[in-house]
């Protein structure tokens, strides 16, 4: 007969294993933190590894990991460079950059101030309309945030205008619909807001601390900023855990503009300076 004691500690003998089960990790793995700069242990307790995917020293996640490694890769020099980062985080990539680089300007978008204007530690900019000179630029960042613009074609031809000869764009953007078509959540028009699809929301650094999803993307996006900007684009997507980079929609995007213009009629039709 099973005494009262031997119930109690098989009782709590169990729930012991149903915690460890609930909290064992989905993965756990040793490698280098590209945003950090370290040796680090990866890991995640939730099958979405796009947020759940943790750096042990920096708290990065996945997509953060692979823009700073396609960064290191294609501006090996991006330390002295002038860079801009619109709508930086406080962590992984934007926390390396703006330690790192000897002239980083992080913005963000307040439409009650001044464009081009200081507001504590950011400079106002809106990426539909920057007020940035013409070829000012070695390299704009953006971690997904074109999801979030209304024009993003305006966006698209101002960051070719202000970028030099040379230059890239580099970005994260969620490519939701993958191989059908990118497709519009909400327009602008009158200066009223309309949906087109339910409203959905992310997270957002600033203001109300959420941002309007306006677009699905999908891998044609490429095209949209060809037709706008006339620029190519490379579609990075990086598997590789000793980086710590595995999830779901952590595509990188390359865009960049040829050294001489002259070569590409399209991006001096579109993007050169007139």
């Amino acid at each position: 007969m099973i005494g009262i004691n031997d119930m109690k500690e098989r009782y709590w003998d169990l729930l012991r294993k149903l915690r460890e089960i609930r909290t064992a990790p989905v993965i756990k793995n040793i490698g280098h933190c590209p945003t950090c700069n370290q040796d680090v242990t990866f890991i995640a307790r939730n099958e979405w590894l796009r947020d759940h995917y943790l750096c042990s020293n920096c708290g990065s996640i996945p997509r953060e990991r692979a823009l700073m490694l396609t960064i290191e890769g294609y501006c090996p020099n991006w330390r002295s460079l002038t860079i801009h980062e619109s709508s930086p985080g406080n962590r992984g990539a934007s926390k390396r950059l703006s330690e790192e680089s000897s002239n980083y300007i992080p913005s963000q978008y307040f439409p009650d101030q001044e464009p081009g204007s200081i507001v504590g530690k950011f400079r106002c900019e809106n990426l539909e309309a920057l007020t940035f000179a013409d070829e000012s630029i070695d390299l704009h960042v953006t971690q997904d945030v074109l999801e979030h613009i209304f024009n993003p074609s305006k966006a698209f031809k101002e960051i070719a205008r202000t970028l030099k000869p040379g230059g890239m764009h580099i970005c994260t953007v969620p490519l939701v619909n993958k191989g059908m078509p990118s497709k519009v959540r909400a327009r602008i028009d009158n200066n009223e807001i309309v949906y087109l699809e339910p409203e959905q929301y992310h997270g957002n650094p600033v203001g109300d601390g959420r941002s309007l999803v306006t677009f699905d993307w999908g891998f044609d996006i490429c095209r949209h900023i060809f037709k706008a900007s006339g620029l190519f684009t490379y579609l990075i997507h990086i598997d590789d855990l000793m980086n710590g980079i595995r999830a779901e929609y952590i595509e990188v995007l390359v865009t960049v503009k040829p050294r001489n213009l002259d070569l590409f009629p399209a991006v001096s039709n579109k993007a050169r300076i007139s």
